[in-house]
């Protein structure tokens, strides 16, 4: 069948994500394949106020599955968030001729395109593209698997000098609002404790739970903070239990922007190209506003509105229950 979309734009935007690559790939060389014509957006948003749209060729995105970032590079764009920033950006896309959008990108990324897709009518699918897993539509956004094991081999030489020296570490992770590295990566790495935004602990609960593996002989303990934690940071956290507990000595590790850098995982290679080869395929069966997401082990499509509203994402009970039972 013929497409009824000749032209399609790919951008990334907001934080960056292992795996944007491969989903960049996905999408040029499945619209390639059907006959569509391919463009890259720089930098984001941005890139479509300032028309920096480039024409890509399959062997534009050759050798990018193993790189980490974005080719395509990305920023945030205040500009867009304006009623006159859309006019610019939706200018810009008609001077190219590009009747089809695919963002990759997080909560963020995806506000701006429900926005611009309503008032313009350009159609567009996303791709859930955040560390932070924290997309109803989806049950691993890209680049989630690569950070938890990024985490986790951190996590595991920090365990190394904990044991030796006795001590007690605080490590910081990402999710302001989520806590799903925190709590994947506790169970993976045999973390003591695990603070998470979604889950009240006060620090004397915490200091009774450390005082237990003192006293049944632990050698060092690990606990995991994500960075949303009511507690406050690691920083924080760590000061308050020094000032009442100090059987360890006490150091704390913030792992910041480490955990979205390097080279993606088999996982979120494979994922960021079958999110990327369903977006255009959407678009091409005339979908609009949609995010394909991996429901099970099948792709799925689920509205962006749908995405944006029920954006609060619940932790598996039982990995919680878990992170108890498993660490006594």
């Amino acid at each position: 069948m013929e497409p009824n979309i000749k032209n399609i734009a790919v951008l990334t935007s907001g934080g960056d994500a292992p795996g944007m690559n491969a989903a960049i790939r996905a999408v040029v060389r499945t619209g390639i394949y059907h006959g569509i014509n391919m463009f890259g957006v720089m930098q984001g948003y941005q890139g479509l106020i300032t028309d920096n749209i480039k024409p890509m060729d399959a062997r534009s995105v050759s050798n990018i599955l193993h790189l980490g970032g974005t080719i395509l590079k990305t920023a945030r764009c205040l500009e867009f968030k304006t009623d006159e920033g859309q006019q610019i950006a939706y200018n810009n896309l008609k001077k190219n001729d590009i009747d089809g959008l695919v963002v990759i990108g997080g909560d963020g990324t995806f506000t701006g395109a429900k926005r611009f897709s309503e008032t313009f009518g350009v159609k567009v699918i996303g791709i859930p593209g955040t560390i932070d897993n924290d997309l109803v539509g989806s049950d691993f956004t890209l680049g989630y698997d690569t950070a938890i094991n990024t985490v986790i081999e951190a996590i595991d030489k920090i365990r190394d000098t904990a044991d030796a020296h006795d001590r007690l570490f605080f490590i910081e992770v990402m999710g302001r609002d989520s806590g799903c590295i925190a709590l994947r990566s506790s169970i993976a790495s045999g973390a003591e404790a695990v603070l998470l935004p979604e889950r009240e602990t006060s620090v004397n609960e915490l200091i009774n739970k450390l005082a237990l593996g003192a006293a049944t002989k632990k050698s060092s303990s690990i606990v995991i903070v994500a960075e949303g934690h009511k507690q406050g940071g690691a920083y924080d956290i760590a000061k308050k239990v020094k000032e009442t507990f100090d059987h360890y000595d006490t150091k704390v590790t913030i792992l910041g922007h480490l955990q979205r850098g390097g080279s993606p995982s088999s996982f979120d290679r494979i994922l960021g190209s079958r999110l990327g080869f369903a977006a255009v395929n959407a678009l091409i069966a005339g979908e609009t506003e949609q995010m394909v997401g991996l429901k099970g082990n099948e792709i799925k499509l689920t509205s962006i509105r749908e995405a944006l509203t029920a954006h609060s994402f619940k932790l598996e009970p039982d990995l919680m229950e878990m992170t108890e039972v498993l660490s006594i």
